[in-house]
């Protein structure tokens, strides 16, 4: 025995319009959340990279896309098309991010230094621990951006 329902959705029109919306409203709130949460990440960095010079503290930040600049390390980036959004710290002038971040062995230069004993340096972590600590609350945030842009929508 086979049991046939026939129903008709009632507002079926104005809930596909709702729907195609949903895309570019949602875009915006992501992108906004993002930018908020790579804000948050990158002060947490700035606030544990050690200051001698402030030189690798300014160059700490954040850019849409994947260009960094030169001399930079780029270790996270998230995000698929124009919501990709990579935090970096280094440039020209503080080139040596990747070094404070892991640390260096003892060894003997070579090049212009040829012969030149250069001891071990500690890793001073900056850019992992914080980037660590706030990526959960970072994904937990954003997913509650999409859901509110969704409402947004809906409520409309």
């Amino acid at each position: 025995m086979s049991l046939a329902v026939k129903a008709k959705i009632i507002g079926m029109p104005k809930l596909l319009q709702k729907l195609k919306v949903i895309p570019d409203v949602a875009r915006a709130e992501i992108r906004i959340e993002m930018a908020r949460q790579a804000d948050e990440i990158v002060a947490m960095m700035k606030s544990l990279v050690p200051k001698d010079s402030h030189a690798l503290e300014k160059s700490i930040g954040w850019t849409w896309g994947g260009k960094v600049p030169k001399g930079a390390m780029a270790i996270a980036t998230g995000g698929k098309g124009d919501l990709t959004i990579t935090i970096y710290a280094g440039n020209d002038e503080a080139w040596y991010a990747r070094f404070v971040e892991f640390g260096t062995r003892a060894h003997t230069a070579g090049g212009k230094f040829a012969g030149a004993e250069i001891p071990a340096i500690p890793a001073q972590p900056f850019f992992y621990p914080a980037f660590r600590a706030s990526k959960k609350g970072a994904k937990r945030r954003l997913r509650s951006a999409a859901r509110k842009a969704a409402q947004k929508v809906a409520a409309q």
